[in-house]
């Protein structure tokens, strides 16, 4: 049976896609997505530095073909990310003629953009990563471009403005290492706070960047627990789990730190040692165990599909061989994958 299959729709179950294979040049992973999952998010086809490089130019080809390839599989499409620190463009946060940056700007170029991304995937894309990554993992805020211009109201606005351009578009706030308290309640604020103000907030997403051994599951739980007390949705949306080795400060996904490859950083080359994988197993086990366990657990997305594609290979450490998804890297199921299906089986047999 297909993850889907057993999953018969106790939530949704998807996988991010590179823009290879969103073009079509990887028949392996593709064939995986159609068969095992209903969801698909993209790695990097709606961010703004793909989307509107310049300030004089959109390029859309890449996002519509990625719209297009959900319509014609029938999968549920989210769109990531629209406001982040990250992966925007320079220009976004300049000045005009060489001036300080206005906040007024700041503002009106966002309203621009959102209008004119969420609008053209309007009843296309059902749900989108509205703002990615607003607080430091102490739960304060972010001291990014946007909060320096704008303050906290940004992320209102970035809500407000792509509720008014897809009324019908589920609306999410995105961020990670929510596992650890004070980072979970600042979002929990936020959320409460927007839907009190009338703002429409559908989902909470923990992006679940983890390592085999951590964050456990008893340190996911009471927060996932307290996410769940807001009523909205709850997703983790960028799962993968590390099997290499990671410096305790690297754990989560804070882009900006990066290693350079050491051999003991990189020690399996050669592939995943069978005690390793069986790690692995159980570690996937034991997290499907737990979001079957909380109804408001509505979506799973893996973060790639196969070891070939993941990020991991060179995050946080540039170059590595890195095996942290189900699937190895010529798409083949490895012993993950058997117990991830093995755990979804018995716990929604026993009613969970």
């Amino acid at each position: 049976m297909t993850l889907r299959e057993i999953l018969q729709g106790r939530f949704l179950i998807g996988a991010a896609l590179n823009n290879g294979q969103i073009a079509g040049q990887d028949p392996v992973a593709l064939e995986i997505v159609k068969r095992h999952f209903n969801t698909i998010t993209p790695e990097d086809v709606l961010k703004w530095d793909a989307l509107h490089p310049a300030p004089d130019r959109f390029e859309f080809a890449a996002a519509d073909r990625f719209a297009a390839l959900g319509e014609e599989n029938g999968l549920f499409l989210v769109g990531h990310t629209l406001v982040w620190h990250h992966q925007t463009p320079s220009w976004v946060f300049e000045g005009a003629r060489g001036k300080p940056l206005d906040g007024e700007l700041l503002l009106a170029r966002m309203r621009e953009y959102i209008r004119t991304v969420v609008g053209r995937y309007r009843g296309r894309v059902q749900g989108w990563d509205v703002v990615n990554e607003a607080f430091e993992d102490d739960g304060t805020w972010r001291q990014s471009p946007w909060y320096t211009a704008l303050g906290e109201e940004y992320v209102a606005k970035a809500f407000e403005f792509a509720h008014e351009a897809d009324p019908d578009a589920e609306l999410y706030y995105n961020d990670y290492n929510l596992w650890k308290m004070p980072k979970c309640q600042a979002a929990i604020r936020l959320v409460n706070s927007l839907r009190g103000r009338g703002i429409r907030v559908d989902g909470i997403g923990e992006q679940a960047h983890w390592v085999l051994d951590g964050p456990r599951v008893e340190e996911i739980e009471p927060a996932l627990a307290e996410l769940e007390k807001t009523g909205v949705r709850v997703m983790f949306t960028e799962l993968d789990i590390d099997p290499l080795p990671r410096p305790e400060a690297l754990i989560g996904a804070d882009i900006s730190k990066r290693l350079e490859v050491a051999p003991e950083l990189d020690p399996y080359r050669d592939g995943l040692p069978e005690s390793v994988g069986q790690r692995l197993a159980e570690r996937y086990a034991e997290v499907f165990r737990m979001f079957v366990k909380h109804r408001a657990v509505s979506r799973v997305t893996f973060w790639c599909v196969t070891d070939a594609d993941t990020w991991l290979n060179n995050w946080p450490v540039r170059g590595r061989t890195n095996h942290p998804l189900l699937w190895d890297r010529q798409g083949r199921p490895k012993p993950a994958f058997h117990a991830v299906v093995e755990a979804l089986k018995r716990a929604l047999t026993a009613g969970a």
